[in-house]
């Protein structure tokens, strides 16, 4: 039975040309992977690496590695950044690779908006060896589908110390994949992006923080997170997230020193797919390189 929710939704999902890219339960403390604006407005140079175990249990179920570095270039602020990730489900590999660059403008004395562009590509490959066939000689399910498709994308992203809006479109090449010896095609389409955040002073001890993430992507479902961070003595995060008809989540993290930063999500199910799997594990590290001299960030905003 699980393994045939599992094939259902891979192929479902080509069938109906739709493709979704990789998702993040802290997609606040991720926005290098979707905005190419995010470069550089850490005020240092920021490296994080993010491992996502989906559905435990669930043979051939999502998992997603990444590793992104971003850092000013400039004292006026501009960025530049790289992001790689590497995203598995079933028999398919998916392998992201893009290079981002920002511009910085300055509206006012605490609000700036970064314009950023991304270029890479991403290598798709599809053994069919891996499923379980119920007729091992059937030609229409044997060998590999290998390409790799280039792509651009751009994005904005305005903030100040304590608040910020992002708007991108990671890929703007929509890209077909067609195997024409097993008569099958996948179509990757645009993938659009609203993040937002906002950090309340509640007092000297302790900070609030609601942010929510809208991804709108064609023959698919609209997808809406929302989330609740409390951030105690600068130092330690807690907090709840809900993906709306999909999941709830619970996060933490926790500052070990003023450049090292280790967070941890874990997703519960809501959807009959649950009652199959017993959730979604996510942990990221990101250190950061801080310079007196040059750092900008404000303790207050953690995003």
């Amino acid at each position: 039975m699980k393994k045939i929710f599992l094939i259902l939704g891979l192929f479902g999902s080509w069938i109906g040309f739709a493709q979704q890219e990789p998702q993040y339960t802290q997609y606040m403390y991720n926005t290098i992977s979707v905005n190419p604006g995010y470069a550089g407005t850490r005020g240092a140079t920021s490296m994080m690496g993010l491992y996502r175990r989906q559905w435990v249990g669930l043979e051939g179920a999502p998992k997603t590695a990444q590793f992104s570095i971003h850092s000013p270039i400039s004292y006026q602020g501009h960025g530049l950044g790289l992001s790689v990730i590497n995203d598995e489900i079933g028999p398919s590999r998916d392998t992201y690779v893009n290079a981002s660059f920002s511009y910085k403008l300055q509206l006012d004395y605490d609000t700036w908006l970064n314009l950023g562009v991304m270029a890479g590509g991403s290598f798709l490959d599809v053994n069919y060896d891996k499923l379980n066939i119920h007729d091992p000689g059937d030609p229409q399910l044997t060998g590999r589908l290998s390409k790799f498709s280039p792509n651009i994308g751009a994005g904005a992203y305005l903030h100040s110390s304590n608040w910020y809006v992002g708007l991108s479109v990671p890929a703007l090449l929509e890209t077909n994949f067609y195997d024409d010896i097993q008569q099958s095609v996948a179509k990757e389409k645009m993938h659009f992006y609203l993040i937002g955040g906002y950090v309340f002073d509640l007092n000297p001890m302790l900070k609030f923080k609601p942010a929510a993430l809208v991804k709108a992507v064609s023959g698919a479902p609209l997808g809406v997170d929302v989330s609740a961070n409390f951030l105690f003595t600068d130092n330690f995060t807690l907090g709840a997230a809900y993906r709306w008809d999909a999941a709830v989540s619970f996060l933490a993290g926790f500052s070990i020193t003023e450049g090292l930063h280790l967070g941890y999500a874990y997703d519960y199910d809501t959807t009959r797919l649950g009652n199959y799997n017993s959730g979604t594990h996510e942990i990221f590290v990101r250190f950061e390189f801080i310079s007196s001299s040059r750092n900008r960030m404000v303790s207050p905003r953690f995003f």
